[in-house]
C-alpha cells in the first residue's frame, strides 16, 4: 500500500512553528528536515498524537551519526521512515521496518542515469527528485523506475504542484506552507 496516495502534498518542516502549523493540518504526512538528537521523539510523538506520519531525513539530522547505531536510535525515537541520499541509511531503515525515500538531485542527464542506477541497487518504497519543478523529468522517472516519486524542492506555485502530479508524482513535498492548503 502506497501511504502517499492520499496525501499528495506534504509539509517540509525546517522550524518548530512550521511543525506546530503542520500537525494542525488536514495533512497526514510530515518530513522533518531539519531537527537534532535532542527533538527528534519529541516531534515524532507531537505528529503521531495528531494522526501524522513522520519522516525525518536521516542526512540532516543534527547529532546522530549516519551509521547503523544512529539509524536504529533514530527509529527507536518512533519514526515511520527515513529520507536520505545514501542507500545505506536506507538500508538500514529497512531493516527496521521504517518506510524509505531516496532522495535525488537531477540537474542533468548524468544525475538522472546515475539515479537509475541506483535504483537497481536499491528499491526504495519511495523516491524523491529534486528539483520538483520539472514535469518531464518525472515522466522521465516515472517511465523507467516502477515506484512512487515525490517531487520537492522550489515548488512555490499551485500550478506547479498540478504539473508535477499531472506528469506522474504521487506527491509533492513542501515547505512553503501556503501551499498546503491547496
Amino acid at each position: 500500500m502506497n501511504i502517499f496516495e492520499d496525501n499528495p502534498i506534504i509539509p517540509a518542516i525546517h522550524t518548530r512553528e512550521d511543525f506546530d502549523e503542520a500537525v494542525k493540518s488536514h495533512l497526514n504526512i510530515i518530513f522533518l528536515l531539519k531537527t537534532n538528537i535532542f527533538n527528534l521523539k519529541e516531534y515524532a510523538n507531537a505528529a503521531h498524537k495528531h494522526g501524522k506520519k513522520v519522516f525525518v531525513h536521516a542526512d540532516m539530522i543534527e547529532g546522530v551519526a549516519r551509521d547503523n547505531y544512529g539509524i536504529e536510535y533514530i527509529a527507536k525515537c518512533g519514526v515511520d521512515g527515513i529520507l536520505s541520499t545514501r542507500i545505506n541509511i536506507l538500508k538500514q531503515a529497512r531493516e527496521l521496518k521504517l518506510y524509505t525515500i531516496q532522495r535525488f538531485f537531477i540537474i542533468d542527464n548524468h544525475s538522472f542515469d546515475t539515479a537509475i542506477e541506483s535504483m537497481k541497487m536499491f528499491m526504495p518504497d519511495m523516491m524523491e527528485i529534486m528539483p520538483g519543478v520539472v514535469p518531464k523529468i518525472i515522466e522521465k522517472f516515472k517511465a523507467s523506475v516502477n515506484i512512487p516519486i515525490i517531487a520537492g524542492g522550489l515548488i512555490e506555485t499551485k500550478k506547479e504542484i498540478l504539473d508535477a502530479l499531472k506528469a506522474g508524482a504521487s506527491s509533492i513535498s513542501t515547505s512553503n506552507n501556503k501551499l498546503w492548503y491547496s
